[in-house]
C-alpha cells in the first residue's frame, strides 16, 4: 500500500538533494548508488540507463530504499522503503535533461558527450512509497 510523504520532508525530493538509492544484487548484497531524483506527487522519479547495476537490480527485484539526507542540516532526513512499479523509456531524455538542470543548472545532459546519446538508452523508474520513516 503506498504512503504519503510527509509535507515537512518533501522538500528532500524537490530541492536538489543527492539521495541513496539501494537496490539489491543478485547474490542478495546490497548495492547503494548516489542519484539525481524527483517527485510527482505520488512516485519518486530515478532516471539510468539500461545495462547499469541499478537498472538491472530494480529490473531483477523492484523492491528499493532510498535515503535523503538534508544538505544543510544532516540530523534532518528520510529515509523511504518502496517499490518500483512502472519502469518506462518514453521520456527518458527529457527527464534526464529535467533532472540535470535540476542539479546543475544547464538542461542537457548530453551537452559535454552528445554522442553519448546515441550509445545509451535512458529508463524512468517509478518507485511507489510503502513506508517512510523521517527525523530532524
Amino acid at each position: 500500500m503506498a504512503v504519503r510523504i510527509p509535507d515537512k520532508y518533501r522538500d528532500l525530493l524537490e530541492r536538489p538533494v543527492f539521495v541513496a538509492l539501494a537496490t539489491v544484487n543478485p547474490d542478495g548484497q546490497p548495492q547503494v548508488t548516489p542519484v539525481w531524483c524527483s517527485y510527482d506527487g505520488t512516485h519518486v522519479l530515478i532516471n539510468t540507463a539500461r545495462g547499469r547495476q541499478k537498472d538491472q537490480n530494480m529490473t531483477r527485484n523492484p523492491r528499493v530504499t532510498i535515503m535523503a539526507i538534508d544538505p544543510d542540516n544532516p540530523y534532518r532526513w528520510m529515509e523511504i522503503r518502496g517499490r518500483v512499479d512502472e519502469v518506462t523509456e518514453e521520456g527518458g531524455v527529457e527527464h534526464i535533461n529535467f533532472l540535470s538542470g535540476k542539479y546543475t543548472g544547464n538542461d542537457d545532459y548530453y551537452r559535454q558527450d552528445p554522442g553519448q546519446r546515441q550509445r545509451e538508452t535512458r529508463v524512468i523508474y517509478k518507485i511507489t512509497p510503502t513506508h517512510v520513516n523521517a527525523s530532524g
